[in-house]
């Protein structure tokens, strides 16, 4: 009687796997872990660009809102508007007229704060005056370590320190960054790279391939 019922509990017990259907389940999983992270992959960079630019164009086109509710059309005008903008101030007598406006809103108390801070913020990306365009290496410590930078100021005298230059360090993947007061003969110059190689370079925290072979803007200046 012992010996039946230890026999029925041996049967009962669930059966051992075979090894090698137990390998090909494993291999399956993996095979579907991997097809997934390749997808993540792919779509993950496409998702993100799409939604930024569906969040920029819905913000865009929500400024003409309710007055106009027509999908896209309010995105349309101000494109346009900001298109005839920058033709018209090609022309000497708007562009007289723009330049009073800059000089009134730089002199306005309470208003040229703000307004200079954001003109020499866009015009330092987009203006005449682009300031990210001169790339280099800084070494803002002691040690021999090299920060990817840019030069914003070539002459420091005004702040009592020649021989000196202010660099710009953004920080990886942020906006945001630092500005450092460097000695001339601790910055290295990237005349192989080009500026935008560069910012994506230390944004990306060093992750993007630079290319040395051709440039894809204007070859960087070596500080003199």
């Amino acid at each position: 009687m012992g010996k039946y019922i230890f026999r029925k509990f041996l049967h009962s017990l669930p059966l051992k796997p075979n090894s090698h259907s137990f390998m090909k389940s494993t291999l399956r999983y993996q095979r579907v872990i991997q097809y997934f992270l390749q997808g993540l992959l792919i779509l993950g960079p496409v998702s993100i660009t799409v939604y930024f630019i569906y969040i920029v164009f819905d913000k865009i086109d929500s400024l003409l809102r309710p007055a106009i509710n027509i999908p896209g059309l309010g995105f349309a005008i101000i494109i346009a508007f900001i298109i005839l903008t920058g033709y018209l101030s090609s022309f000497f007598v708007m562009g007289r007229l723009l330049s009073l406006l800059d000089k009134f809103l730089e002199k306005t108390p309470g208003i040229k704060l703000l307004y200079s801070f954001v003109r020499d913020f866009f015009e330092a990306f987009a203006g005449n005056k682009k300031k990210f365009t001169h790339n280099v290496l800084a070494n803002v410590d002691d040690t021999d370590v090299w920060r990817v930078g840019f030069i914003t100021q070539e002459d420091m005298s005004s702040f009592g320190m020649e021989n000196y230059v202010a660099v710009y360090l953004p920080m990886a993947y942020s906006v945001a960054g630092n500005v450092y007061i460097v000695p001339r003969e601790k910055i290295r110059p990237l005349p192989g790279i080009s500026s935008a190689q560069a910012m994506k370079f230390a944004l990306s925290g060093g992750v993007t391939e630079t290319n040395t072979d051709g440039m894809d803007d204007h070859i960087i200046e070596s500080v003199p």
